[in-house]
């Protein structure tokens, strides 16, 4: 029977905070061991690639995910199977050529990626780009088989998979720590400690795959043998759907290398960027999941029966329900960016000024929130529609819209200026796409969309600036430091500011948190 979509939701939340909360811990780490320093700095201009590739043929939601859960959804067991195992060959045939290619060019393509670093840090990027490479072919055979797995109705470990990479770079740097002890930031250890995090990165990727593995098999989505029928109809179509999603999701990593080869001139910028975006990530991410891998194919069900009103319907309830959690949470994370900051990564080689630049960038992110999911949801719209055309039209726009901005806000805002323009990016591109399904939907209640996202983000605004001043004010009555006082006084003003909030609602009377209230009651 086939899951409720509160079911689905559910265990998609659950599995993915397990995964976000697992995820956080590996950042910690991470900053432990690390902190602003070399070797992480170099790790994140040596992930780009890995990293889009993960992205766009391995990532929930990302462009192979939905192409192929689209194409499943339509076919049996028997078909899917056949299927999976035809795009898996393809994608092997592919990507084998594409890793070589990666360790034999690396130093090329870190210095196209990052011509500002220094030499060390260089040296060290490179080293791990060629350990990471082979991330390329097990990104897209992780992707196939979080497609099968979620189009034969299985959804948890799609979702909290990613916990098990974060579990393999926690035990390489425990093992690292264990050798190591407080020299593995000596400058003669910095290599083995690039090194390290190479490895138990690569060796995360290697153990999805093989626990995907396992269970595609019990689920009677896996074929062993290669499949070479790469002009049936099934892998046309996925190609079809795939195809502009991909050139859009690449639009949108040439963005972060143009954020990424600004960063290079700045000291510390990109670990500083990365500690921030993981922070404000995780509840962006989560709701992504909850909201994104249930609706897709309800929004898909309904635009192919040309059930207009009702598609209009469920995509303003989800924005307002995103609206409803991301703009609270968006006010209380600038409000209490130190506590949090503090709380997640201040220890070891991570220190005050670590805190102090990680905080400050992560008020700008959690400022470019909402955009950023909204425009996710709308981009699923679109593809709902059959058409992946237009977000890949406006993500050629936003290139060049995201060079000019990236150039003036720096200069105005060093790093924090480079998420000030990635917010500027999703602002402009959430409203083109709004005013394309506008005409393409034959209208939408504006009305209906805006005086509820208006009145949240003045709710959100009084709520945040009630957690600052109770926080400030516990910092100056209770002189203290340290974990438990970061605790105290993250709970307490965060209570008070959900509070606020709560009071607030009940005043406005939004349809949204009715509904939402019944859901949890039940």
């Amino acid at each position: 029977m086939p899951k409720s979509l509160k079911n689905i939701a559910g265990i998609v939340a659950v599995a993915t905070l397990v995964s976000k909360l697992f995820g956080l811990l590996r950042s910690t780490c991470i900053a432990a061991a690390f902190g602003v320093g070399a070797v992480f700095n170099a790790f994140n201009f040596a992930y780009i690639i890995p990293g889009f590739l993960l992205v766009v043929v391995g990532g929930l939601n990302g462009p192979l995910h939905t192409a192929l859960v689209s194409v499943l959804a339509r076919r049996d067991e028997e078909d899917s199977a056949n299927l999976v195992a035809t795009i898996a060959t393809l994608l092997t045939l592919i990507l084998i050529p594409v890793t070589i290619l990666i360790i034999v060019f690396a130093p090329f393509l870190i210095d196209l990626v990052a011509p500002g670093l220094n030499y060390q840090v260089r040296e060290i990027a490179i080293l791990q780009l060629q350990i990471m490479a082979p991330l390329a072919l097990f990104a897209g055979l992780i992707g196939v088989g979080i497609a099968s797995l979620n189009s034969a109705d299985l959804y948890w470990l799609p979702s909290v998979s990613p916990m098990l990479s974060s579990i393999a770079v926690i035990s390489s740097l425990g093992i690292l720590a264990w050798q190591l002890g407080d020299n593995i930031n000596a400058p003669q250890n910095l290599a083995l400690g690039g090194m390290v995090l190479a490895v138990g990165t690569l060796a995360g990727a290697v153990l999805q795959w093989v626990v995907q593995l396992i269970v595609q098999s019990r689920k009677s989505v896996l074929i062993i043998r290669p499949r070479f029928n790469f002009r049936s109809p099934g892998v046309r179509e996925v190609l079809r759907l795939m195809a502009p999603a991909t050139l859009s999701a690449g639009m949108s990593n040439i963005n972060l290398y143009v954020d990424l080869r600004f960063a290079s001139f700045i000291p510390q910028a990109a670990a500083t960027l990365s500690y921030a975006e993981l922070l404000s990530q995780t509840p962006r991410g989560l709701l992504s999941s909850i909201l994104l891998v249930p609706l897709l194919p309800r929004f898909s069900r309904l635009a192919a029966n040309q059930e207009w009103n009702q598609l209009k319907e469920q995509v303003r309830q989800s924005i307002v329900v995103t609206a409803l959690i991301i703009l609270p949470l968006s006010a209380l994370m600038m409000a209490l960016s130190i506590p949090i900051v503090k709380i997640v990564y201040q220890r070891q080689a991570f220190d005050s000024k670590a805190v102090e630049m990680v905080a400050s960038v992560l008020i700008a992110y959690s400022l470019g929130m909402f955009p950023s999911v909204g425009r996710k949801i709308l981009t699923r719209v679109c593809y709902a529609l059959n058409d992946a055309k237009t977000p890949f039209r406006i993500s050629i726009f936003n290139i060049l819209l995201n060079v000019v901005l990236d150039y003036v806000l720096v200069n105005s805002f060093g790093m924090t200026g480079l998420v000030f323009a990635s917010m500027g990016v999703n602002l402009i591109a959430g409203g083109m796409l709004l005013i394309y399904l506008h005409r393409q939907l034959e209208g939408l209640p504006w009305k209906d969309w805006i005086l509820p996202i208006f009145s949240l983000t003045g709710a959100s605004t009084i709520a945040g600036l009630t957690a600052w001043v109770t926080s400030w004010g516990i910092e100056i009555t209770w002189k203290a430091e340290g974990l438990i006082f970061d605790l105290v006084q993250l709970s307490v003003s965060g209570i008070i500011g959900l509070i606020v909030f709560s009071l607030i609602l009940m005043i406005l009377r939004i349809n949204e948190v009715d509904l939402l209230l019944a859901k949890l009651r039940k």
